[in-house]
This record gives C-alpha cells, sequence and structure tokens, in this order.
C-alpha cells in the first residue's frame, strides 16, 4: 500500500511533489498523544523542485507535516530520543478497516493499531538551522494556518496540536 492510500487528504503533499513522497528516512519531530489518538510531525525527506516561488525566494529549504491517526489501540513507545530520523510504515491490518503504523529509526519505536486512514495536515516549509531545528519563520500551505502562525506554535497550543 502506497502512503497516499492511506491519507483522507493527500492533496496538499500531491501539490507540491507531484505525488505523495514516501516515508522513508523521514526526521520525526514529535510524537503528540491526546484522547483522539497520536499526531506524529514528520518533516519530508526531500524539498519539492516545484516549491512554490514565496517558499524559494523566503529560503525554505525543508517541509514537515502532521498526520493524525484516530481510533488507536496497542500504543507502544519504546524509544524516544529526538531529534531522530526513521521510516514509517502504514499496512492493512486484521477485518475491520484497520491499518498497524510502525515508526521505527534510531531514536523511535513507536507501533500501534488505528483506522486504516490517517489525516495530512499543518504542511509548512521552513529554512533548518545550522543544529536541524526549525526554529524561525514557516510558510503553511493552508490559509487558515498560514493566517494563525508564522512559525511552529508552542506545544500548549491546542488549536495546533489537537490537545
Amino acid at each position: 500500500m502506497t502512503v497516499e492510500s492511506r491519507l483522507v487528504n493527500p492533496e496538499a503533499l500531491r501539490s507540491l511533489y507531484g505525488h505523495v513522497p514516501g516515508l522513508t528516512g523521514v526526521a520525526i519531530r514529535s510524537i503528540n498523544l491526546n484522547p483522539s489518538g497520536p499526531t506524529v510531525t514528520l518533516r519530508v525527506p526531500s524539498f519539492p523542485e516545484s516549491a512554490p516561488q514565496e517558499w524559494l525566494d523566503s529560503g525554505m529549504d525543508a517541509v514537515q507535516c502532521q498526520l493524525a491517526f484516530l481510533d488507536v489501540t496497542e500504543i507502544s513507545l519504546t524509544r524516544w530520543v529526538p531529534p531522530t530520523t526513521g521510516d514509517v510504515t502504514m499496512e492493512p491490518y486484521g477485518d475491520d478497516k484497520r491499518m498497524r503504523v510502525v515508526a521505527a529509526g534510531a531514536g523511535v519505536a513507536l507501533e500501534f493499531e488505528c483506522h486504516e486512514l490517517a489525516k495530512l495536515s499543518h504542511v509548512s516549509a521552513f529554512r533548518k538551522q545550522p543544529d536541524g531545528t526549525d526554529n524561525g519563520p514557516h510558510r503553511y500551505v493552508s490559509k487558515v494556518d498560514a493566517r494563525l502562525y508564522r512559525s511552529l506554535p508552542s506545544a500548549e497550543e491546542y488549536t495546533f496540536y489537537g490537545r
């Protein structure tokens, strides 16, 4: 199964890349747990060749997004040492429109079962800092995000992180 077939709304990534990039070797920025299920923030491994001119003019060189998974069960987080990179897989599981999600890498070991589709949100571009962080301005694909945020909000921002 492709990542695109597992997303409810792949349009934002498709419009940037022409397709939905795979989730191999992605920077796993954060894992947020809430009553609806985990949200995983990922940095897409490559900057789009056809990036918006505004992003190029602003010196942006990286893209990140959030994936939200619903109806989560059987969650296991046995390693979390950020910053880290890893591979995220989403495979069908069981008979009832479910999937198994695994994020595995040098600093992460996360597994869970959830609904068969994930929601993509908060796609943004930023300029990587010398230490690899994403401090500083972000350019968001969503017009709502672009109006509300100029950079990543603090972890307490409920409307952004859904907690």
